[in-house]
């Protein structure tokens, strides 16, 4: 049994919430520049341009790469040989985040009750998904998720009898549906399977993977290419302003479902869909 200590998680959340808002996945960067490299119009080009020198200067003045720096969501991969100690591990996870937001003068976005909308003025309590996982090791992975995204996302309960070319198509009217507000070009999420609640799990948990690496499954890896192509198609473009650069990447998780259910959820990420993922 290994013991960590719930200052040390503390710590590394703080951290991760920091680098997370400040600094983008090198591969999304180069979807990025590639999005700017194939529009052929002047506005779409120059809008790309424009999120590019944003990504600059993000970088070169040590401040977020986007104003609104998310609500804080964690997936923690948690060893069962792991031991934890010095206090609760939630306890311990929200604190990272209170530190993060309030050292590294994040903007904070969380209210507590979502009725009366009091903020809580530290950007906790944070979105935490945990899992039991074999080894003495926590694998975490911060996603802060901003709402002029995440309000465009949805959820679609098909029966068996839906083909793939009515998935397809669902995505395409998710995007249509958004245009310009989650400021494309986008990230798509897409879970396929579970209930109701797992497939909203697996959508999210998409956006967390490298949109350089595709599905292991070549059906589903073929799936997300016709997605892609299928969203590109929209001429949404740029910030919603029409182009060839409707979404930089889609990325599909799937699982086992109901004999009697096909649940679709997109989750919709912008252009900058942050994640950043560490050990301890």
């Amino acid at each position: 049994m290994r013991e960590i200590k719930a200052e040390e998680i503390t710590r590394l959340i703080r951290e991760m919430c920091i680098t997370a808002n400040k600094i983008l996945p090198n591969d999304l960067c180069g979807e990025i520049e590639k999005g700017y490299e194939q529009e052929t119009d002047e506005l779409p080009k120059n809008i790309m341009k424009t999120i590019c020198d944003n990504l600059t200067c993000a970088n070169e003045l040590d401040i977020p790469i986007c104003q609104d720096t998310g609500m804080a969501v964690i997936f923690a991969e948690i060893g069962q040989d792991v031991h934890i100690v010095g206090g609760g591990f939630e306890d311990a996870v929200n604190e990272g985040v209170r530190q993060g937001y309030t050292d590294g003068l994040l903007r904070k976005s969380v209210v507590g009750d979502p009725l009366k909308r009091v903020n809580t003025n530290d950007n906790t309590p944070a979105v935490i998904h945990t899992r039991i996982t074999d080894g003495d090791k926590i694998k975490f992975t911060v996603a802060p998720k901003g709402f002029g995204s995440e309000n465009m996302s949805k959820i679609k309960m098909f029966t068996p009898s839906a083909t793939v070319d009515d998935i397809v198509n669902f995505v395409v009217d998710v995007v249509k549906t958004a245009g310009g507000n989650p400021c494309p070009p986008m990230v798509l999420g897409i879970g396929i399977g579970g209930d109701f609640e797992k497939c909203a799990y697996l959508s999210k948990k998409a956006l967390c993977r490298s949109v350089s690496v595709r599905n292991p499954d070549p059906f589903y890896a073929e799936l997300e290419e016709k997605m892609l192509k299928a969203v590109n198609e929209t001429n949404v473009g740029p910030q919603g302003f029409g182009g060839k650069t409707t979404a930089l990447a889609v990325n599909i998780e799937k699982s086992a479902t109901h004999i009697a259910g096909l649940p679709v959820s997109v989750n919709v990420g912008c252009h900058v869909t942050r994640h950043i993922m560490k050990i301890l």
